[in-house]
């Protein structure tokens, strides 16, 4: 306890037994002298002598009441006289224990309030201590809840998005198109000679040419932009905010990237794209837009290697 509320328990505890001190004469003494007063100038003059019986009856009610008054007055000096004791033993560092040494009703009652004490103070560490493991629980189970959704959102291969969150956002840009009737487009691109490289080299280095060709998309394209795995080596780009002529541009810068890159295998890899945009193409849900990108990438393979096609209407543009 500090300095300062030591001494206020200290003023305190005399100040009440100071009170008490004056309520017990305002309360006794005064009472009684006035009663005396009043008797002996009022009352026993005007008896006759022949009454003097009454007059021993009278002192000795008044000697009772006296005792009586005495002892009560003690009692209160004596429960004035141990609070202040008690905020004494309080202010200083031996107060539980202090109080705990004494005989009386106080010492057991007080005895008791410290092993209460220790109880509680035993039993809020616990709390804490439970509070805390919780806590670091909680925020373990956030992290591993976080990793497990990054994870089953993203392709194990290149780290990009995989085709589930592709969908999932697809049909987000959809929803937002028909609210705003803001464009969004959609990229596929497949690559040409990646059968071969997987064939003659294996799936590890055709692997690493994935993950290649997956850098490239993400340092071409914006940060609101979906770069996806779609399967195999079929990769899907969600162009937000970008009309058809911006994600045929996309598409031109892309190719020619692919087609010049230096991959480590040296083998020459290049990519076919088929581009569906909206409001340009019909269609009317995310399975229709994704369709008609899809069927403009067949399109470009068709026509040959390395080749964009856009969709337009029922009918793909090869160039």
């Amino acid at each position: 306890m500090p300095a300062d509320g030591s001494q206020d328990l200290v003023v305190a505890g005399q100040r009440l037994r100071k009170k008490l001190a004056v309520a017990l004469t305002l309360s006794s003494a005064v009472p009684l002298l006035v009663l005396a007063w009043v008797v002996r100038s009022f009352v026993l003059p005007t008896l006759p002598n022949e009454q003097s019986m009454f007059i021993g009856g009278l002192q000795a009610l008044l000697a009772s009441t006296v005792i009586g008054m005495i002892v009560g007055a003690y009692i209160i000096w004596d429960v004035g006289r141990t609070v202040a004791r008690i905020a004494e033993m309080l202010a200083s560092e031996r107060a539980i224990s202090g109080l705990g040494r004494r005989k009386d009703e106080v010492g057991t009652l007080m005895t008791s309030f410290n092993r209460m004490l220790e109880t509680i103070e035993q039993q809020a560490g616990e709390i804490n201590s439970f509070a805390t493991r919780l806590d670091a629980a909680y925020k373990e189970l956030e992290s591993t809840n976080a990793r497990l959704k990054e994870t089953s959102f993203k392709d194990e291969v290149t780290g990009l998005y995989n085709r589930r969150f592709f969908s999932l956002r697809l049909e987000e840009e959809l929803s937002r198109y028909r609210r705003f009737n803001h464009p969004v487009s959609v990229v596929l691109l497949d690559l040409d000679g990646f059968k071969a490289v997987n064939d003659d080299l294996g799936h590890a280095v055709g692997d690493d040419t994935l993950r290649d060709v997956a850098q490239i998309l993400m340092k071409h394209s914006r940060g609101i932009n979906v770069v996806s795995r779609y399967g195999g080596d079929e990769f899907a780009v969600l162009l937000v905010e970008t009309s058809k002529a911006g994600a045929r541009l996309y598409a031109d810068r892309i190719r020619e990237v692919v087609a010049k890159y230096p991959f480590s295998h040296g083998k020459i890899v290049t990519a076919s794209f088929g581009v569906a945009s909206l409001p340009d193409d019909e269609a009317t849900t995310a399975e229709d837009l994704f369709r008609a990108a899809d069927e403009a990438l067949y399109a470009a393979k068709r026509a040959g290697k390395n080749q964009v096609a856009a969709a337009s209407g029922s009918a793909a543009k090869v160039s």
